[in-house]
């Protein structure tokens, strides 16, 4: 048994795991175009290095909670609502999305343009449930219901439905997670792509020798950061059932991912040291088994909420934009390589 009573008037529920790699002290960090490692300087002079961003930590728990080989949410989370959407290839499906593995989750063009069973597009279904009208101020608790009918997660990790009309209907983070490394120094490698048949031939197209820098890391501590902001989960004024499965859904994520989701990179793998709660005070992140355990009477709790059903099933057809090929495909294609 869960007692929330004490998140129900404090701001903030903050919680924070101390990680370290799985085999020796160098990570891979990650990178980010024209930037590298996100490395940084405190006003004391500690080197720091931002190791997973609160973007990609969203994403990490998202897909820490789906169960790839039934290509649905994890079986202790069945019954929460989400999209799923076929993507149309002639007479069957060619490939398929769902709402919670999107970038943009309920704003992603692949679920708002799909096509439900009734022939209406998702966006439409999602307009009418939220009660929007142009011309007129969003209807916030019609908005707040509809996300959470059709994807509760997305009260968690934030939406800006910027496909949707004027782009009015958005939501900050509810939730945030982020890994940070402090004291680090750089644990410089390299290597070289061989060539066995013509080591000196035109690497601009994948032949020749290569040889190639690598950029690693030590660090005195790794931490990983959970704020779940209470305050604004309360300010959506749900059912108190809603703001409980909201709650418990958090929760649930940040221990998912120390559990299940560390593995970052083929060279950045964690595992979870200690874990403790730092507000409020007196409260404790509940182990996994636990949260369990309180998540199955939860969801059912608000069936009356959600989508009937609760996993919305809309099919995409291709567009010119989503059918469009990369550019090296197009350059490829228009100088005939690969015809026979």
């Amino acid at each position: 048994m869960i007692d929330l009573k004490s998140l129900a008037t404090a701001p903030r529920m903050l919680a924070e795991a101390s990680l370290g790699p799985v085999q020796t002290d160098r990570f891979q960090p990650t990178g980010f175009p024209d930037l590298g490692a996100a490395t940084y300087t405190l006003a004391d002079g500690t080197e720091m290095l931002l190791v997973e961003s609160a973007q990609s930590m969203a994403n990490r728990t998202e897909t820490a909670c789906w169960d790839e080989g039934r290509k649905t949410l994890v079986g202790v989370l069945d019954g929460v609502p989400y999209v799923h959407v076929d993507i149309d290839g002639g007479e069957a499906a060619a490939a398929w999305t769902a709402s919670v593995l999107e970038a943009h989750r309920l704003n992603s063009p692949y679920v708002l343009d799909a096509e439900t069973t009734d022939r209406k597009t998702f966006k439409d279904l999602f307009l009418a449930r939220a009660g929007y009208q142009p011309g007129q101020p969003v209807d916030r608790a019609k908005f707040l219901a509809a996300i959470f009918a059709f994807d509760p997660a997305s009260l968690l990790h934030g939406t800006f439905m910027s496909f949707v009309e004027d782009g009015r209907m958005r939501l900050a983070r509810a939730m945030s997670s982020f890994i940070e490394a402090r004291g680090v120094r750089v644990a410089q490698s390299g290597g070289v792509k061989n060539d066995r048949v013509n080591p000196s031939g035109d690497t601009s197209k994948g032949f020749g020798n290569v040889p190639f820098p690598r950029t690693e890391f030590t660090a005195a501590s790794i931490t990983a950061f959970m704020n779940l902001d209470l305050r604004q989960i309360r300010s959506y004024a749900l059912p108190d059932e809603a703001t409980s499965l909201l709650e418990f859904l958090a929760l649930y994520k940040f221990r998912k991912v120390l559990a299940d989701g560390l593995r970052l990179r083929t060279a950045c793998d964690f595992d979870v040291r200690a874990v403790k709660t730092t507000a409020p005070s007196g409260f404790e992140l509940p182990p996994i088994e636990v949260l369990e355990a309180a998540l199955p009477p939860a969801i059912r709790a608000c069936r009356h909420l959600f989508a009937d059903p609760p996993v919305t099933r809309a099919r995409f057809g291709h567009t010119e934009a989503s059918a469009r090929g990369s550019k090296k495909s197009a350059r490829a294609k228009s100088r005939g390589d690969g015809q026979s």
